[in-house]
């Protein structure tokens, strides 16, 4: 059987066992065994997959994913939410764009602070949109600057997309994490200037500036000192990655432990809040480590039958352009990402993409550095981005079709700045050239 037609059909198989409502992880199981069967005519090859599983399962890198999703609960479940909310409203003040600027701020912050798109823009649905309905804000910019923000989460460190992928594609793992600051910062910029511009044009979009949102130059002062230790834990994780003084696992476990102490001392952690986050990590690190144990082996699958060998021949023998072929392998994971989640579209394409991209001579770590947003990006993308779903479950009321013309400007914008990071390598390159 030709090399296009397995693919296409492993391909195929893997998005049928998907619209079954089969787990992941299972589904990836199921496809790798088929596929040995195939190539052996038994099951004889399954100890590869075992084998695969074990030390998947069983690598010390891995260790960063159960850590950061840690952090991010212990900060989300204390009271450290509403005391960011407070400082950085008081830092954007008394301006008739506030809200949603206090929207695409937060959403950063908070983005940095669990990693999680759907987290986010759930948590972001359920509090501030009703306050910005309620204060007269236009819903549509509202939703924009929710979807927008809350995308940052996968690319700001310390994400858990970032580990996993750099795990996948066999690149620092550290050097992922930091190349994704200055990108999710031109991003949050973008949209920042977006939200601003947009109420300048057309001030209608937002109600005049209530007295009662006034902050004094003390009370501000007082604000923004109460976040600084919650803020200080995430600078602290990313200054011992870049110095060079922490691996990402152990700035992540550091990070947990002082996320305990500070939240304990300045926010409301008890020790039934500490109960849940561990639950809620166990239950969140379980999932994602079921699935990457069950479809690590696809590579090998893939490499037993030489599928990977003919992609590349095949790809180099096209002579296109390589700024044709970074659009088209990006192109292809912002579609299926679209309609799969992120860790099975990045389990997927991976590592078909690996040989690719060092046959094309692309620098790994920037190209994997923007496949990240491109990946944050189709989940926020018509017609199942899970980003979407999450959002429309959180404000209730809000119909999809609303979140779909929403989710457009973003698109837009996120497009630009992506293209922007392939014309300008430096920005995605910069920060881990210093380490």
């Amino acid at each position: 059987m030709e090399w296009y037609v397995l693919i296409a059909a492993a391909v195929g198989l893997m998005l049928l066992l998907f619209a079954s409502g089969l787990p992941i992880f299972l589904s990836f199981l199921v496809l790798n065994l088929a596929g040995l069967f195939y190539l052996s005519g038994s099951f004889k090859g399954v100890l590869l997959v075992v084998n695969s599983m074990f030390d998947t399962g069983t690598s010390l890198s891995l260790a960063a994913i159960p850590l950061f999703i840690l952090l991010g609960e212990i900060l989300f479940r204390s009271s450290a939410v509403n005391v960011m909310f407070d400082a950085v409203d008081s830092v954007v003040g008394a301006v008739r764009a506030r809200l949603y600027m206090v929207s695409v701020l937060l959403s950063t912050v908070f983005g940095a602070l669990s990693g999680s798109a759907m987290a986010v823009a759930a948590m972001m649905g359920a509090s501030l949109l009703p306050e910005m309905e309620k204060r007269g804000y236009q819903k549509q910019l509202s939703l924009e600057s929710i979807l927008g923000g809350s995308t940052l989460a996968p690319i700001i460190p310390p994400s858990v997309m970032a580990v996993v992928l750099g795990i996948l594609a066999s690149v620092s793992v550290s050097g992922l994490l930091i190349a994704g600051i200055l990108p999710g910062l031109l991003l949050a910029a973008v949209l920042f200037a977006y939200v601003v511009i947009r109420v300048k044009l057309n001030p209608e979009l937002a109600p005049p500036v209530a007295e009662s949102v006034k902050y004094s130059a003390s009370q501000r002062l007082r604000l923004v000192a109460r976040a600084a230790p919650f803020v200080g834990i995430i600078v602290a994780i990313l200054a011992l990655i870049i110095a060079g003084a922490a691996t990402p696992t152990e700035a992540a476990a550091f990070g947990c432990v002082v996320a305990g102490v500070i939240c304990s001392v300045f926010a409301s952690l008890r020790w039934s809040t500490l109960v849940q986050a561990l639950r809620s990590t166990a239950w969140t690190t379980s999932m994602i480590m079921a699935i990457m144990v069950c479809s690590v082996s696809f590579s090998q699958v893939l490499n037993m039958s030489g599928v990977t060998v003919s992609l590349v021949k095949a790809v180099t023998a096209l002579d296109w352009p390589a700024a044709i072929m970074f659009v088209l392998l990006m192109g292809l994971g912002f579609v299926l990402c679209m309609f799969i989640d992120q860790i099975a579209v990045m389990i997927l394409l991976v590592p078909l993409y690996k040989p690719i991209i060092a046959a094309l001579g692309f620098e790994p770590l920037w190209f994997w550095a923007i496949f990240l947003v491109v990946m944050a990006l189709g989940n926020v993308t018509p017609p199942f981005g899970y980003t979407l779903f999450a959002l429309q479950g959180a404000a209730r009321g809000t119909r999809i079709q609303e979140l779909y013309r929403a989710s457009y400007p973003v698109v837009l914008l996120y497009i630009a700045v992506i293209a922007l990071l392939a014309l300008l390598p430096g920005i995605v390159l910069w920060l881990p050239s210093l380490m």
